[in-house]
């Protein structure tokens, strides 16, 4: 398991004891397999068998695709529900972004051969063409649209979260309630991106500037801040309050700003426009909103799938 930092405020002894103590929590993150599901979520609970191939739908399909039958699938998978994360065995995969690919699949009658990939490699290996689609909780931006294509199928987006015993922070309404503190987030995310170019807001305001601490895995974050390397958490809404629901220690501060999250494909892929009808099969069916029950985020819906929308404000 891989930490990635950007700065050098954790120091060179903490990073060490950071990272020892990041491999003990994930070697021993398996449970076991009767373990009670975690709060706010139903992870065994079937809601894609009842799903068949949408033959109109998956003529919308390119041809080499529709005989293959297969697509290429790039999947980033953190350390907690309710996006994409393992099972008690370390290597089954569950999560909303599984099941929602997992019922596009089947409305398409195609296969996924997924391959899990780091976060911040996922979006260049598309433009290359080593996959075909990608999945990692992608918030649609104006910037990523300039080389990837989305399909949306949730609004999530960005917020805080800090140790519960830290009074320092209420909701975070702007970045300069940050200022000299030090955040920590996930590497090649739309956190780090947000973070990075505005961190002339605190100098601007005559305060001391904040730090990013970017990190490649999820779980890392969380242990720097209950280790206490880093004061304050971005990550995703919905990531954010699973967590703050089942970590001890940890509170949520509350949304920051909502974003699209979609299917991401190298721009102009042919893809798409059968994802986007796929999508929309699921909503009409009742499917798509038996998946975000059972991932606790069904207040995260949105009424219809869409290819690359505005970037919301």
């Amino acid at each position: 398991m891989t930490v990635r930092t950007r700065q050098r405020g954790l120091g060179t002894r903490g990073l060490v004891a950071l990272t020892a103590l990041l491999a003990l929590v994930v070697s021993g993150c398996g449970g076991p397999a009767d373990a009670d599901p975690p709060a706010g979520i139903e992870p065994g609970k079937d809601v894609l068998s009842a799903l068949a191939k949408d033959d109109a739908i998956a003529a919308l399909l390119p041809a080499e695709v529709r005989d293959a039958g297969v697509v290429r699938f790039a999947s980033s998978v953190g350390g907690t529900p309710p996006s994409a994360y393992y099972a008690d065995d370390n290597r089954t995969i569950l999560g909303q972004d599984i099941d929602i690919a997992e019922g596009v699949a089947k409305v398409l009658g195609i296969r996924i051969e997924r391959e899990v990939a780091g976060f911040e490699v996922i979006l260049p290996a598309l433009t290359s063409g080593k996959y075909d689609v990608g999945t990692g909780n992608f918030g649609v931006t104006e910037a990523r649209k300039q080389t990837i294509d989305f399909v949306t199928y949730i609004n999530d987006g960005q917020g805080f979260a800090v140790r519960a015993d830290d009074d320092r922070l209420g909701r975070v309404d702007s970045l300069v309630q940050l200022c000299g503190l030090k955040i920590g987030t996930g590497a090649g995310t739309t956190f780090e991106a947000t973070l990075e170019k505005e961190k002339h807001v605190c100098p601007d305001a005559g305060k001391p500037p904040y730090e990013v601490l970017s990190f490649s895995e999820n779980a890392a974050v969380f242990l720097g801040l209950q280790q206490r390397h880093i004061d304050v958490v971005m990550s995703t809404i919905n990531g954010l309050r699973y967590a703050a629901d089942n970590q001890p220690n940890l509170e949520f501060l509350g949304e920051f700003k909502r974003l699209d999250v979609g299917f991401a494909f190298r721009k102009g892929s042919p893809l798409a426009p059968a994802f986007r009808a796929a999508v929309d099969k699921l909503i009409a069916t009742g499917a798509y909103q038996a998946i975000l029950a059972k991932w606790g985020t069904t207040d995260s819906a949105i009424p219809r799938s869409e290819i690359s929308p505005p970037e919301h404000d």
